[in-house]
């Protein structure tokens, strides 16, 4: 079992930036797959990033990439992501979310292959 806690959240200016940090628990929780989305109201839950067990590959969703950065430390069993040039888009709910499973191709982006999930944590950017 891998449990995540997500934190870092809060209310910032358009342009401005938010580091969010998810610490997981588990004993192999520095192997897994860790990904973030977000999910704004009335919206589906949409992939932002994610970053491979060693750290070495990474993926971002068109949107934020350039302005976000994810980056993992293994030591502290912690994956954060930097989120720089905010945008009122941006708001939303941010959850980490983690897998063992094999991940390649869409399986990055993909919901459905993530098996455990924090509770969320809200970012506003306001205009």
């Amino acid at each position: 079992q891998v449990q995540l806690v997500e934190s870092g959240g809060g209310l910032v200016q358009t342009g401005g930036s938010l580091r969010l940090s998810c610490a997981a628990t588990g004993r192999t929780a520095s192997s897994y797959v860790v990904g973030w989305f977000r999910q704004a109201p009335g919206k589906e839950r949409e992939f932002v990033a994610a970053i491979s067990g060693g750290g070495h590959i990474t993926n971002y969703a068109h949107s934020v990439k350039g302005r976000f950065t994810i980056s993992r430390d293994n030591a502290k069993n912690t994956v954060y992501v930097q989120m720089n040039s905010l945008k009122p888009e941006d708001t939303a709910v941010y959850y980490c979310a983690a897998t063992g499973r094999p991940t390649y191709g869409s399986r990055w982006y993909d919901v459905e292959n993530y098996d455990y999930w924090g509770q969320g944590t809200q970012v506003t950017v306001s205009s």
